[in-house]
């Protein structure tokens, strides 16, 4: 049976609150999630840890989430914020868990309100946008991860297109969860000095990712999940 119009608008409900919640975030928020608040709190957090830590892992990690699924600005100051407050381990394992939950949300979003007939709309469209989605759907997981490990591609896009295309849950939340995890265990580690950084006064490096020690196993990880592809095409053109 045919969606209603009415039906169609609660499919459409939830990517819309998210829309409109990042249009509302990146305006009314700017500033306010920063590293300045965090030194400003740190002593009010730090003790509410101590004194309630299963309490503080579940509210961290629902707000994290909710930061991404609502795409407000701020992520990286929560991956920060992990590190900070519950170390390298356990602080990365609740962040990549956090941005996976709310990157799912999106996706979820997205899926229910556009994804499936935008898909069959590229699909029976033809062209360069329906070569991609088949290129997507024959290197699935490669491009999925290649997606994540090196954010070419803007977290909240790298959401809405494989819910657009069709992509699978399981693999688009495997991947989401794996793909992050190399960038997310660096800031973390970040925000596990932070201690020391406001203790002196000073400010974290931020472009420690780009370094060409962390860069070069990152890309060498990125060659990794790129080979299926180029084994895939050489097979292709008989080589």
């Amino acid at each position: 049976m045919a969606n209603t119009p009415r039906t169609g608008l609660w499919q459409k409900a939830p990517i819309l609150l998210i829309l409109t919640a990042a249009v509302i975030g990146a305006f009314a928020l700017r500033g306010h999630l920063s590293l300045e608040t965090l030194a400003t709190h740190r002593d009010s957090l730090l003790a509410f840890r101590d004194a309630h830590y299963a309490v503080s892992v579940a509210l961290f990690i629902a707000g994290y989430a909710a930061l991404v699924a609502l795409s407000l600005p701020g992520a990286l100051v929560a991956t920060l914020t992990g590190g900070f407050l519950f170390g390298l381990v356990p602080g990365a394992l609740y962040n990549v868990t956090a941005a996976t939950l709310g990157a799912v949300a999106v996706f979820l979003a997205a899926r229910a309100g556009f994804g499936a007939a935008m898909g069959d709309r590229i699909a029976a469209g033809g062209g360069a946008a329906a070569r991609l989605m088949d290129g997507l759907r024959e290197n699935e997981l490669s491009v999925l991860f290649l997606m994540r490990l090196l954010p070419v591609v803007p977290f909240f896009l790298a959401n809405l297109i494989p819910a657009a295309l069709g992509v699978s849950l399981w693999r688009f939340a495997l991947t989401t969860f794996f793909g992050i995890m190399p960038g997310g265990l660096v800031y973390t580690w970040v925000g596990a000095g932070l201690g020391e950084v406001f203790a002196r006064g000073g400010t974290p490096d931020l472009g420690l990712l780009f370094k060409p020690q962390i860069l070069g196993p990152l890309l060498g990880l990125a060659a990794l999940a790129a080979l299926p592809i180029l084994i895939r095409a050489f097979r292709r053109k008989g080589l």
